[in-house]
C-alpha cells in the first residue's frame, strides 16, 4: 500500500516512515505543504497521512485541493489540533479519519489498515480476497488456499501492489514506485524476475498465479 506522509516534524516524519516501511508499505513524504499538495494530486496513492500546520500550504487547504481534484486517497489527519470543532472542521473538509499527537503507532497503523478497508476492494477485516488467493495486509502475508507462500519484502509489495488495484492494468513505473518511492526505480528485468520467482512459488503449491501481463501496458490480477 502506497503512502504519502505530509508532516513538517523531521523527527516524527522520519520515524513514521521507518515504521511504516518496515511494516511493508511504500512511503513518499516531505515537509513541505506545497511541495506535498503537488505530490499528492500527481502520485497514485492509497494514503495520506496528513499535519494540519504546515509550511507553505496548510493542511485543509491541501484538504480541499484534493477533494476538489476528486482524488481517491484516504486522508488520516494528524495533528496536535485536538479541540472538537478542529476535528470537525477536519472532517467536514474531506479527512477520513483523525488522530491527535501525542499518539500511539500502533494505532495509527491500525487506523490505516481500517481505512484501506474502506471503499470497493474486496477486503474482511485486514485481508484481501481474491479466488483461492487471500492477502493478509497486517501480517503481509499471501495465503493460496490457506497455505502460506514465502515471499520475499519486495515480492510481497508487487501481489500488494496488483491485490489493491485488482483489475487496473499497472504499469512497470507505478510498479517501481510502489516498491521504493518516486525518488527511486527498479528496473523492468527486476520486475520480471520478482513475478517469475513469485510465480514458481505458488506453482509448487499447485496454484496458478492470477498476475496476467497486458503486452505493452503493463500487469493486471482480475477474479475469475
Amino acid at each position: 500500500m502506497k503512502v504519502l506522509i505530509i508532516e513538517d516534524s523531521i523527527p516524527l516524519r522520519r520515524s513514521l516512515k521507518i515504521g511504516l516501511t518496515n511494516l511493508g508499505f511504500a512511503v513518499d513524504d516531505t515537509g513541505d505543504g506545497s511541495e506535498g499538495l503537488s505530490m499528492a494530486l500527481a502520485g497514485d496513492y492509497s494514503l495520506l497521512v496528513l499535519d494540519l500546520m504546515l509550511p507553505a500550504t496548510d493542511g485543509i487547504s491541501i484538504l480541499k485541493a484534493i477533494r476538489k481534484a476528486d482524488k481517491d486517497i484516504r486522508v488520516l489527519i494528524l495533528s496536535a489540533k485536538n479541540l472538537t470543532e478542529e476535528k470537525i472542521e477536519g472532517l467536514l473538509n474531506g479527512a477520513d479519519d483523525y488522530l491527535t499527537k501525542p499518539f500511539s503507532f500502533d494505532e495509527l497503523h491500525i487506523r490505516l489498515l481500517c481505512l484501506m478497508r474502506r471503499g470497493n476492494l474486496n477486503i474482511t477485516d485486514s485481508k484481501i480476497i481474491i479466488d483461492s488467493f487471500s492477502l493478509d495486509l497486517y501480517s503481509k502475508q499471501l495465503y493460496c488456499d490457506e497455505k502460506d507462500v514465502n515471499l520475499t519484502p519486495n515480492e510481497y509489495k508487487l501481489i500488494e501492489c496488483l491485490f489493491t488495484r485488482q483489475g487496473k492494468v499497472t504499469s512497470p513505473e507505478k510498479i517501481s514506485e510502489y516498491l521504493v518511492g518516486q525518488y527511486d526505480a527498479v528496473s523492468k528485468n527486476s520486475i520480471e524476475v520478482y513475478i517469475f520467482t513469485i510465480r514458481k512459488k505458488i506453482k509448487t503449491l499447485g496454484f496458478e498465479t492470477p498476475i496476467k501481463n497486458k503486452r505493452g501496458f503493463g500487469y493486471i490480477i482480475e477474479n475469475k
